[in-house]
């Protein structure tokens, strides 16, 4: 039997992307969401929401351009910090020791130690409520060698992602693989 919960920010999970921007002053900053998502397949978009009151938000309606870093498990602590300060008061890249690249196609840093890597073009902007969503086109994809298979292609595995769960504030690992995509639901098909 199900029940009845309020209408809340309850999907899971949700991703844990690292969100780079440059400052007014060309600082690196980066900022943790997890409001995001692939949103488009031709062109390739991707959008990430964030609220007004985030020092990120200015830097990417300045510039016109972000990144998303994707963690790998080994750096949750990091990430929960890029979410937790502000690039308003601290510079992030040096209190975490890690280390912002400067785009080459955006004007946009990213985090180097992240295994992948998204670059994105502001091609909309979408006032949703208390966020604001940031649809952008990926205009470059930037990946560890060592996350690549055979057809030069991201696996998760090797990734090794967080995902959030809102509802419990936890950061978790993704688990094993479950099938081919495509192929496991096909013994439905008659």
């Amino acid at each position: 039997m199900k029940r009845s919960i309020k209408p809340n920010t309850l999907a899971m999970p949700t991703p844990v992307w690292c969100v780079g921007s440059y400052d007014k002053d060309d600082k690196p900053n980066v900022m943790t969401i997890a409001w995001g998502g692939i949103c488009c397949s031709v062109p390739p978009m991707l959008t990430v929401s964030l609220r007004k009151a985030t020092y990120t938000y200015g830097s990417i309606i300045e510039r016109g351009a972000y990144t998303v870093s994707i963690p790998s498990t080994e750096y949750a602590a990091e990430a929960d910090y890029f979410g937790i300060a502000s690039g308003k008061d601290t510079d992030k890249f040096a209190v975490s020791g890690l280390t912002p690249v400067r785009s080459e196609v955006v004007d946009a840093p990213y985090v180097s130690e992240f295994p992948l890597v998204f670059e994105c073009k502001v091609v909309e902007t979408v006032e949703l409520g208390l966020h604001t969503q940031f649809v952008g086109e990926i205009v470059g994809i930037q990946a560890d060698e060592t996350i690549l298979n055979e057809k030069g292609m991201p696996m998760m595995d090797a990734v090794n992602p967080i995902a959030y769960a809102h509802a419990t504030r936890e950061y978790v690992g993704l688990g094993d693989g479950l099938g081919k995509g495509f192929k496991i639901g096909k013994k439905f098909i008659k």
